[in-house]
């Protein structure tokens, strides 16, 4: 057998009363993997049980060891009657498979039930013994890394990055099977569990399979999400970056910015140890882009043509080292994609960025039959793929970086969405060295400063995809910039900016008339590009109002509900300085007979003294656009008056707008009739953050570097039911603004004490569990910064309870118990007392979590393979716990506890690029029910403070500096 699996069971403690008449437990627990299960001697009459047990031994394939979890199963053994379930635990066992990876699994693990939650701990170890299989026929992918981190992780350098993998599995759900008639609700929920963990560790098998194929070992930015589509099936789906990673040697020079990727470039090196990155002469600018041969800009009809049939789900293998190298061969195979997960990259490797690029479409569901055929879902995605493929070259691209997939499901509707970054990479990073785009363009013949060639247009100025304003770059003077940049991904570590950058969020509500099957569909097909339309007006409106010129992070949702869609649109808004400046927004009143000159004049001030206000707030003073003896003048551009409106209007009217006054540039928003002037007012009443707080929705808050150690990560979930029926979409455009602006309110409000303080990594989701629910959930991460630069940067002596980064009490509570419900100014007592006596119970070394790929002050050492955990809650006594509220509030606290539980098994102390990727709430308040079920995941490390690895470096020893800050790094 190709390996040995080896668990014991060494004690439990706080378990639960079963036994009334004792008020003890007669415990013991069943072992099981696959097929075998052991079971423990019964401890009798304990609530802290010592079983001691030997050492229960599998004998497996490596590839069952991916596939399936280690189940512990802890039972309250009754002699005349069955035996109660007291809870569960599983363990993924993929994370002993690396050969660089921990040995053992070793520590105290909360004990789960669907119903009741933690219910005590259970101390477990587990060890692997791998043999070596020469099977060149093997279906294991054992050794491939995976992270969800969405840039090349810290202590790794990329000698190759092959591209885009993806794969998913299919499934009848067990909770809509017949059986469920005379099944518990905790079977059924454990079933749940059960399957969503197998499918999840088949599918990043396959993904693995797919990696050592192309010749890789490690995937990177890997994003796994469920399609939970009721009674048609359950679907499990993850895309990644393929690469081939190298891990740093302990004498490599250390990675100072400790978020920034590392790559390596594949030219002869010179003698010498490893680099993490050769970086360009600064002198000088990005290599030129010169294809090998020349070749036309036009497309061959394979990318443009969505008709083809897709493939039938199974890949041909093998595929070439980098998908870009032959991208224009008419022989390329359909299902080769040339797009990223990453969002960050080293200075250089982006030459240019085009622009988003998004896909959408809306399908039936249909009953899966037949679990090891998911050719259905497969042809769907490769439609949406094909079309951002196609997007990418009509914008002179050859690649699409940050790219990202999801859906919105209700009933039978599936809403598939897919974007992206349009770009052209540096072919100097590319084994395959020059590409063929297709492109003999002159600009690429004149070297650029490299602060500003990512934002050089890559696309044909005479023959645009879309009407642009294009001006000469306020850097070089050389080439084209377009006056507005949307991306989705993170700002370019050498991208110039002026002052700091702010969240910006597009928000709509659209009512739809109930309907079922196609004709649902129809309507929600009819609805999709009006909303999107709205969501980029919204965008560009209140970026011009903050006088940005640039959106990066940029996450654009649409949920589908019974009676409505929701749209929601995330972006960090900056000052690009190779960017022309913002004009400002100018109203025109077409209608002076219902809306007075004055009160158009007195919107018009109102948002010139924002804008104002605005540029003030983010400190944006760009430097002087011409400087004497520098360059060239910079071209005149040329004036087209552009106009964005929310309400469509034919082209004979368009032309009745009357642009004599103000400057030619400016931003142009027409008044027509009350409902525009509710959205300009709308546009007016996003606050500010307070004065000390500043937010985005990427990794690195531009204009802010100087980090302290005060991290703190939160997540909030916020339900709110609709109460009245004869809701119009103004009226609910209006609820759902206040929803999301109410949330940021009261996170700036319980933040108060840590100003200057920054939310970084915003990351709102927003649902329609329900006919009339709204939910939203944001997790976030709080991050302290150094105004003065002043400041010891040390986590010894927090300035409040909440400030102190390792206390395992602030992770939780943060400066405030968890905001979760609209509902919950009475924040139950007893859930409060449950979940401190969960964590004063628990001795499992402190774990701290972020949203974020580093944790600033310190440096990750080892990574310890990947979280991926799914979770089910449910409750009959909803009232009793609380309401809506205590129940998300106790079960979101009890995920970070389990997550936290697993890390330190592993021997790590730290939770990176956390995130919940599912969080679906489900509620009958009649019969006093709710279900929850969520779904986390992250890459465990080890990490040691800064001053530690000094001092590390300095004495024999290794040296403990900052309380706790270290512990479990062993």
């Amino acid at each position: 057998m190709p390996g040995k699996l080896k668990a014991k069971i060494v004690a439990g403690r706080h378990l639960p009363v079963m036994d009334r008449a004792s008020d003890l437990t007669d415990a013991f627990v069943e072992v099981k993997f696959g097929n075998t299960t052991f079971k423990t001697d019964v401890c009798p009459k304990s609530l802290n049980p010592q079983w001691n047990s030997e050492w229960f031994k599998f004998e497996v394939d490596d590839e069952d060891l991916q596939d399936e979890p280690l189940q512990i199963t802890v039972l309250d053994h009754d002699t005349y009657s069955a035996n109660d379930a007291i809870g569960k635990v599983y363990i993924d066992i993929d994370p002993l498979l690396y050969s660089e990876a921990a040995s053992v699994i070793s520590g105290w693990f909360p004990i789960y039930d669907t119903i009741h939650g933690i219910r005590g701990e259970i101390n477990v170890i587990v060890k692997v013994e791998l043999f070596n299989d020469l099977n060149r026929f093997r279906q294991s992918s054992c050794g491939v890394k995976f992270f969800c981190t969405t840039c090349i992780p810290q202590c790794y350098r990329a000698t190759l990055v092959h591209g885009f993998v993806e794969e998913l599995v299919v499934n009848e759900d067990p909770e809509y099977q017949w059986i469920d008639r005379i099944r518990t609700p905790r079977a059924s929920n454990e079933a749940r569990q059960r399957l969503i963990s197998l499918m999840s560790g088949e599918l990043q098998r396959k993904i693995g399979l797919k990696v050592l194929e192309m010749g890789g070992n490690a995937v990177v930015g890997y994003l796994q999400c469920f399609d939970l589509e009721g009674e048609s099936g359950l679907v499990v789906r993850a895309i990644g970056t393929a690469c081939t990673l190298d891990k740093l040697s302990s004498g490599s020079a250390p990675n100072t910015n400790t978020h920034m990727p590392v790559f390596v470039e594949d030219l002869p090196s010179s003698s010498g140890p490893p680099t993490p990155f050769r970086a360009l002469p600064t002198s000088s600018s990005p290599p030129p882009f010169s294809p090998s041969k020349p070749c036309s800009r036009q497309s061959s009809s394979s990318d443009t043509d969505l008709s083809l049939t897709p493939k039938t789900g199974k890949n041909t293998w093998p595929r070439p080292s980098f998908p870009f190298s032959s991208l224009p061969s008419p022989t390329l195979h359909i299902g080769e994609f040339p797009f990223f997960t990453l969002t960050s990259f080293p200075p250089g490797f982006l030459l240019h960025v085009g622009g988003v690029v998004s896909a959408r479409s809306v399908k039936l569901l249909d009953r899966i039959h037949n679990p090891d055929e998911p050719e259905t879902r497969d042809a769907w995605w490769e439609e949406i793929r094909q079309e951002i493929k196609s997007h990418a070259r009509a914008l002179g691209c050859h690649a699409v970086v940050g790219y990202s997939e999801s859906t919105s499901i209700c009933e039978e509707v599936c809403i598939l969405s897919a974007s992206g970054t349009a770009a052209i990479l540096n072919p100097r990073y590319m084994r395959e060295g020059c590409l063929d785009i297709g492109c003999t363009d002159h600009r690429f013949e004149e070297p650029s400063p490299p602060n500003c060639g990512f934002c050089h247009i890559p696309y044909d100025e005479l023959n645009m995809p879309f009407p642009a304003q294009l001006t000469y770059c306020y850097h070089c003077r050389r080439q084209k910039v377009p006056d507005v940049l949307f991306t989705t991904i993170d700002l370019p570590s050498e991208a110039a900016v002026a002052g700091k950058g702010c969240l910006i969020q597009a928000r709509l509500c659209r009512l739809k008339k109930k309907a079922q099957g196609e004709a649902n569909a129809t309507a929600i097909s009819n609805l999709l590009p009006f909303m999107e339309y709205e969501l980029h007006t919204q965008l560009m409106n209140k970026l011009k109002l903050r006088s940005m010129n640039a959106l990066f992070g940029l996450h654009i949702q649409i949920s589908v509900g019974e009676n409505m869609l929701l749209g929601l649109a995330s972006a960090t808004g900056v000052y690009l300085t190779a960017l022309p400046a913002p004009g400002g927004i100018q109203i025109a009143g077409k209608t002076p007979g219902d809306l007075s000159s004055e009160h158009i004049s007195s919107i018009q001030k109102r948002i010139n003294d924002t804008i104002a206000v605005n540029k003030e707030l983010y400190q944006i003073n760009p430097p002087e656009l011409a400087e004497e003896g520098v360059g060239s003048p910079i071209p005149e551009p040329r004036h087209r008056s552009r106009l964005f409106r929310s309400h469509s209007e034919s082209s004979d009217e368009l032309s009745e707008l009357d642009l004599s006054h103000g400057k030619k540039d400016a931003f142009v928003l027409e008044i027509d009739d009350t409902d525009a002037v509710e959205d300009i007012h709308s546009l007016l009443i996003d606050a500010p953050p307070p004065t000390g707080f500043y937010s985005c929705n990427t990794e690195n808050m531009p204009g802010i570097s100087n980090w302290t150690s005060g991290v703190q990560m939160f997540t909030s979930v916020r339900v709110l039911r609709l109460s009245n029926a004869n809701l119009t979409n103004q009226g609910l455009n209006k609820i759902f603004t206040d929803l999301c602006e109410n949330l940021l309110k009261s996170f700036y409000f319980k933040l108060r004490s840590m100003i200057p303080c920054c939310l970084c990594h915003l990351n709102f989701t927003v649902a329609v569990p329900e006919e009339e629910l709204i939910q939203v959930t944001v997790t976030a991460v709080a991050m302290t910064y150094d105004k003065e630069q002043t400041q010891e940067k040390t986590a010894e002596k927090p300035v409040n309870k909440g400030q102190s980064l390792w206390s395992l009490e602030a992770e939780e509570q943060l400066q405030f118990p968890l905001e979760l419900c609209a509902d919950s100014s009475s924040s139950n007592i007893q859930t409060a007392s449950k979940i401190s006596g969960i964590f004063n119970c628990s001795s499992v070394t402190v774990v701290k979590m972020t949203p974020l790929s580093f944790l600033p002050g310190t440096r990750i050492i080892k990574y310890l393979g990947i979280i991926n955990m799914f979770f089910i809650r449910e409750t009959t006594s909803l009232r009793e716990e609380g309401g809506v509220s205590g129940f998300l509030h106790s079960f979101i606290a009890e995920v970070f506890a389990m997550v936290r539980a697993h890390v330190a098994a592993l021997g790590g102390n730290a939770v990176v690029s956390y995130s919940m990727k599912e969080c679906v709430f489900m509620e009958n308040p009649n019969k006093n029910q709710a279900q929850c079920l969520i779904n986390v995941s992250g890459d465990a490390v080890i990490c040691i403070s800064e001053t530690d690895q000094e001092s590390s470096a300095s004495t024999a020893n290794t040296g403990q500096t900052g309380g706790s800050e270290t512990d479990g790094a062993t």
